[in-house]
C-alpha cells in the first residue's frame, strides 16, 4: 500500500512539474525584464542602432559568424524581416572581417546591428551562448527569450505571442 502511494505521490509531482514546465515554455508565467545598458560599438560598414531609442516592439537577436546553429536560424530571420519584424543583431565574440562576410553571403535582416567587443552587453543580458533572441516592448522590456535557435515552434509559441501581446498592449 505505501509503494502504491508513493507512486500517486511521484506521478502527481511529475505531473505537476511537467504544467509548470509547460507554462513557463508558453511564456504564461514569464515576467519582464527591462533591457539593461548595453555597451556596444557599430559594426564597420553596417547601420547600427541605439537600444533606448528604438520604438518597439522588436527582436534583439545576439549571433556570430563562428555559431554553426546561427546559420541555421538565418533563413528564419530573413524571413521575420520580410514580414516587417523588426530584427536588431548583436554580434558576440567576432571579427568586424568575419560577421560582415557572414551578412554578405546570407544576407542581413538586421535594421541595425552592433559589436559587443569586450563581452559586456552579452553578460548584461546574461548571454551564455548564440544564437539568442529576445522580444523587447516598446518600453524597453525584454518579454521573452529564447536561446538557441528559432525554430517554426519557438515563432508559434514565444516569440509570436510576445509580440501579438505587446501589440495588443499599445
Amino acid at each position: 500500500m505505501m509503494r502504491v502511494l508513493r507512486l500517486v505521490a511521484i506521478l502527481a509531482l511529475a505531473a505537476l512539474i511537467g504544467v509548470l514546465a509547460w507554462r513557463v515554455y508558453q511564456g504564461e508565467t514569464a515576467p519582464s525584464e527591462p533591457l539593461p545598458a548595453l555597451t556596444l560599438e557599430p559594426l564597420d560598414g553596417r547601420e547600427g542602432f541605439d537600444p533606448a531609442a528604438i520604438e518597439g516592439p522588436y527582436l534583439l537577436n545576439v549571433w556570430g559568424s563562428w555559431c554553426a546553429p546561427c546559420r541555421i536560424e538565418h533563413p528564419v530571420l530573413m524571413a521575420l524581416r520580410a514580414e516587417g519584424i523588426a530584427i536588431y543583431g548583436i554580434n558576440w565574440r567576432d571579427t568586424p572581417d568575419d560577421a560582415n562576410a557572414f551578412l554578405d553571403e546570407l544576407g542581413n535582416p538586421y535594421a541595425g546591428v552592433m559589436q559587443d567587443v569586450d563581452g559586456q552587453s552579452a553578460r548584461a543580458l546574461m548571454i551564455s551562448g548564440a544564437p539568442e533572441t529576445l522580444v523587447v516592448s516598446a518600453n524597453g522590456d525584454i518579454l521573452a527569450r529564447w536561446p538557441g535557435p528559432i525554430t517554426a515552434d519557438v515563432l508559434r509559441h514565444r516569440i509570436y505571442p510576445a509580440l501579438e501581446g505587446e501589440t495588443r498592449r499599445r
